[in-house]
């Protein structure tokens, strides 16, 4: 009876170590959470971050365990969603949108051993670090595409919300296009959403209406893409390569590619190397490209376009250099003088020539 007894602790015990045994292997992974704003499957902004989810579980391996949460709306769910993700072990958590920034300080606050990364954002801590993309460097590339482009002198574009990174797109898109075609309009519809298929092809319509022929987009949906395709004019796309959407609408797009920099992150905080800092990369980082050009597009209009890329990543030439006013005539940049990258990243203005007032 003895032996019986003394046989069955001794499995007890052994399933006891096995369990704990594994609870411990579960316990040594890394824990990388992600909140994106839009679904992964929007075919832009949200599924190019979870692009670089994946390459980071491709790279790590069984190392790492990834989390994600998607359409996540900005403001008190953004704080509930990313307080949820520290309660349950993440150690590392990318908050993938410009008002997730109010949320994440106040929940990096609470959770100081958390490491926490914000895209776009400029408020950052000790556990605190953001990143960012030059996107105007390739709006103000494509705006030179489309300047050329363009029969009706009109372009177009549906924005978001007036933040600075939304208006130094439009900014640069306009004098791209302006630089080689002084007749150019730019018409701007606001929708107020990142990711609103129906307002997105509400306002690609209205922006059909008044001529316009080029149409591009600070919003998350390949809508405008479907739109333009279907009428029989251009888009440039966004964040992601939309030409399944538009194979003859499509001109060029513009190309987020997250997974190097979230790869070299996990990296960091996994080794304990990471430190906050604010990152914005441009075309020659790699964390912005290009696909292959649209065939319509003129042999020499396309090594126009790639000269000017080229010339933007060897810092030879910015697209924002004087003279340049503001929308009310106000003298902004001297001849020939730069832009800061504190004036760009508060950037609340029209470049003279773009029509229309931003939304209060």
């Amino acid at each position: 009876m003895k032996r019986w007894r003394l046989l069955a602790w001794g499995i007890v015990a052994l399933c006891a170590g096995f369990s704990l045994n594994i609870s411990a292997q579960a316990a040594d992974k890394f824990k990388v959470g992600f909140v994106y704003v839009g679904p992964v499957g929007d075919h832009g902004w949200s599924y190019q971050h979870h692009e670089g989810l994946k390459a980071v579980q491709k790279a790590f391996g069984d190392k790492v365990e990834t989390t994600y949460a998607e359409s996540v709306s900005e403001g008190p769910d953004a704080e509930r969603v990313i307080t949820q993700m520290a309660q349950k072990g993440a150690d590392l958590i990318f908050a993938t949108s410009f008002g997730y920034m109010n949320p994440v300080i106040k929940v990096a606050k609470r959770f100081p051993k958390v490491k926490f990364e914000h895209a776009t954002g400029f408020k950052r801590a000790k556990n605190v670090s953001t990143y960012n993309v030059r996107f105007y460097e390739g709006r103000y590339a494509a705006g030179i595409v489309a300047g050329r482009m363009t029969k009706t002198n009109t372009l177009g574009y549906i924005a978001s919300f007036p933040i600075p990174e939304v208006v130094m797109g439009i900014n640069a898109t306009y004098l791209g296009a302006k630089s080689v075609n002084p007749n150019i309009k730019l018409k701007i519809v606001w929708v107020s959403s990142w990711f609103d298929p129906g307002k997105e092809t509400a306002a690609a319509k209205a922006l059909r209406d008044q001529g316009v022929d080029v149409m591009f987009q600070h919003t998350d949906s390949a809508a405008p893409m479907k739109l333009a395709q279907q009428e029989g004019i251009y888009a440039i796309g966004q964040a992601s390569d939309m030409h399944s959407f538009g194979p003859d609408a499509q001109l060029t797009s513009l190309i987020d590619s997250w997974n190097p920099y979230y790869i070299k992150r996990v990296k960091e905080a996994m080794e304990g190397t990471w430190k906050s800092e604010d990152v914005w990369g441009g075309i020659n980082s790699g964390m912005l490209s290009f696909p292959e050009m649209n065939k319509v597009v003129p042999a020499e209009v396309a090594a126009e376009f790639k000269t000017t890329v080229d010339a933007i990543s060897a810092g030879k030439f910015h697209p924002f250099t004087g003279p340049l006013k503001k929308q009310d005539g106000t003298p902004f940049l001297a001849d020939g003088e730069v832009i800061t990258d504190g004036v760009l990243a508060s950037m609340n203005f029209y470049i003279e020539g773009v029509e229309g007032s931003l939304p209060k």
